[in-house]
C-alpha cells in the first residue's frame, strides 16, 4: 500500500511479527458505507447513479491507518471479484460500498464466513446474476442461472484442475457440467430484503438476500459427490453447499497461492505454497480458512523474507497501477481539504492509471493469476494490463498528480524540499521510501544526473527538482517490480 517513515521506524523497533500483530489489532476505520452516508449520497437523487463510490474507495486506500487490512481487502477484491460495471440495480454506489465492506470485515476473519456473506450479498447476487434466480420450469424449459455456481467453483474456491497440496496442478478436472447444474439449484429463490417495502433508501443493499416467493428449487441437488435431499430448506441447502465446497482439498492451495501472488510474488515456489496452504488448512487450533493466520504465514515465510531472493529474476511481482498510486499517496501524506477525494475512475489506460478499485472489466479480474507474457516464460499477472498506451498514460498521469495534484488531492513534500539542493540525498530518500532502497546503481545515477541538470536557487526550482525525482523513481523498473 505504501510506507511512511513512521511505519518504517516502528517496524524496525518491534520486528515483523509484532508489527503484523499490531496492524491486525487496529480497529477498522470508517466504512465506505458510512462515508457515503455521512456525505449525503443517500439522497434520493443518487438512487440511479454511482455518485460517491470512487471517492469512498480511494479515501480508504489512501488514508486508513490500518494499512495491512486495506492491502488484504484489495487482494481479496481481486480474487472474489465483483465490479461496479456489473451492478445494474439501484443505489450502485452503496452496492459497491457494501461489497467492499464485507471483504474488509473478513480480511482477517475466516474464508468460509467470507464465502457465506459474499454469496448472500445483493452485490454478488446482482453481479453474477443469481438474484431472483428461479427454479426450473418444465413448461417453458427454463433452467436456473448457472453463473454463480460456475464462478464460485472456478474462480473463488477450487479452480478447474485438482491440485496437489503445493498448488501444482494435476490433469484431473475438479468438477463437471452436472456439478454446476446441481449446485445452481441451491442458488435459487434468493432476492433483495426489502424490509419496509421500499427501495427509496439504500438500506437493503447492506442486508443479506432472503428467500422470496416460490422461486426456490426444493428438489434434490447433487454436486461434488454430495447430495442435498429433496425438501431441505433453502438456508440449510446453502450452508451444506458452501460447507461441501469449503471442505474440498483444493481450497487451501488455490486461495493461498493467489494471496501469495497478490501480496508477495507472482511465481511462488511450490514449497512456499505448501507451507501457507497447510496453515490455511489448519491454523494450529484445528481451524480451516483463518485468514489472519494465512496472511501472517505468507508475509513471514522464509521465501518472502529472504534477502537472497532480491537478485532473482523470477521473484517479486509487478506493482499494479493502483498500488503504485497508493505508495506515492501514503508516503507523502496526500490530503483533500474539501474531503471530496475527487480522484474518480482511473481505469482509462491512455490518460490515467489503467486500473481503478472495484472496476474490474470482468469476473476474471484485471489480470489472470496464471498469465504468462509472451517470451518471458514466467507468470506475471499484472503484465496483462501493461502495453505501450498504459505505460505512457501512467507516467503522464503520475507526473501531473505529483506536481499539480488531482483537484485538491495533493501530497505534502515538506520532507523533500529541503533536500532539493542536495540531489544525492533527495534521490536516496525517495528511493528508500518508495522503492525500499532497491534502485540499481545505474538507475540512481541516471536519476541524479537528470535532476542535477535542473535549475535551482528558487522555491519553484526546488519543487520542480522534487517533482522530477519522484516521477523518475516511479517510472523506474525497480519501483514498478516490487520485491
Amino acid at each position: 500500500m505504501g510506507a511512511t517513515r513512521e511505519q518504517m521506524t516502528r517496524l524496525q523497533a518491534v520486528g515483523y511479527s509484532k508489527w503484523l500483530d499490531e496492524q491486525m489489532a487496529m480497529p477498522a476505520s470508517q466504512s465506505r458505507w458510512d462515508w457515503l452516508m455521512a456525505k449525503g449520497f443517500n439522497a434520493i437523487d443518487n438512487k440511479n447513479n454511482q455518485a460517491g463510490i470512487d471517492a469512498a474507495l480511494w479515501v480508504k486506500l489512501l488514508t486508513s491507518p490500518d494499512t495491512l487490512r486495506q492491502r488484504v481487502t484489495l487482494a481479496l477484491s481481486e480474487i472474489v471479484v465483483a465490479s461496479l460495471d456489473g451492478f445494474t440495480g439501484s443505489w450502485r454506489a452503496f452496492t459497491g460500498a457494501a461489497y467492499m465492506d464485507i471483504l474488509e470485515a473478513n480480511a482477517f476473519g475466516n474464508y468460509r464466513t467470507l464465502l457465506q456473506q459474499v454469496t448472500l450479498s445483493s452485490s454478488m447476487g446482482e453481479y453474477l446474476t443469481y438474484r431472483g434466480n428461479a427454479k426450473a420450469n418444465p413448461k417453458t424449459g427454463s433452467m436456473p442461472d448457472e453463473n454463480y455456481a460456475r464462478e464460485i467453483l472456478q474462480l473463488f474456491t477450487i479452480g478447474l484442475l485438482k491440485l496437489n497440496p503445493d498448488g501444482t496442478a494435476t490433469e484431473q478436472e475438479t468438477y463437471t457440467q452436472a456439478d454446476i447444474s446441481g449446485l445452481a439449484r441451491v442458488f435459487t429463490g434468493w432476492d433483495l430484503d426489502l424490509a419496509g417495502g421500499t427501495s427509496d433508501t439504500p438500506d437493503f443493499r447492506k442486508r443479506p438476500m432472503v428467500q422470496t416467493g416460490t422461486k426456490y428449487e426444493p428438489g434434490e441437488k447433487t454436486f461434488l459427490g454430495t447430495t442435498i435431499a429433496s425438501g431441505v430448506d433453502a438456508a440449510t441447502a446453502l450452508n451444506k453447499a458452501l460447507d461441501t465446497i469449503f471442505a474440498h482439498p483444493n481450497v487451501a492451495p488455490f486461495v493461498s497461492k493467489q494471496l501469495i501472488q497478490r501480496l508477495v510474488t507472482s511465481n511462488p515456489a511450490p514449497a512456499y505454497v505448501a507451507r501457507v496452504a497447510a496453515v490455511f488448512e489448519n491454523n494450529g487450533a484445528g481451524i480451516k480458512g483463518d485468514l489472519k493466520a494465512v496472511v501472517k504465514a505468507i508475509l513471514l515465510d522464509q521465501e518472502a523474507r529472504s534477502a537472497s531472493n532480491l537478485g532473482s529474476a523470477s521473484f517479486g511481482k509487478v506493482r499494479e497501477p493502483v498500488l503504485r498510486f497508493t505508495a506515492w499517496a501514503r508516503a507523502y501524506n496526500v490530503t483533500s481539504p474539501s474531503d471530496a477525494w475527487a480522484i474518480g475512475n482511473t481505469s482509462e489506460p491512455s490518460s490515467r492509471l489503467g486500473q481503478s478499485p472495484l472496476r474490474s472489466p470482468s469476473v476474471f479480474n484485471f489480470f489472470r493469476p496464471g498469465y504468462v507474457p509472451p517470451a518471458l516464460g514466467v507468470v506475471a499477472p499484472e503484465f496483462q494490463i501493461v502495453n505501450e498506451t498504459s505505460v505512457v498514460g501512467y507516467a503522464n498521469y503520475m507526473q501531473t498528480a505529483i506536481s499539480k495534484g488531482i483537484g485538491d488531492v495533493k501530497a505534502d513534500y515538506a520532507t523533500l524540499l529541503p533536500l532539493a539542493d542536495n540531489v544525492p540525498a533527495l534521490v536516496d530518500e525517495i528511493n528508500l521510501l518508495l522503492a525500499a532502497g532497491q534502485l540499481s546503481t545505474d538507475t540512481v545515477t541516471l536519476i541524479r544526473n537528470a535532476v542535477a541538470s535542473m535549475a535551482t536557487g528558487t522555491d519553484a526550482a526546488r519543487a520542480n527538482r522534487v517533482y522530477a525525482a519522484l516521477t523518475l523513481v516511479m517510472a523506474s523498473p525497480e519501483f514498478i517490480v516490487q520485491k
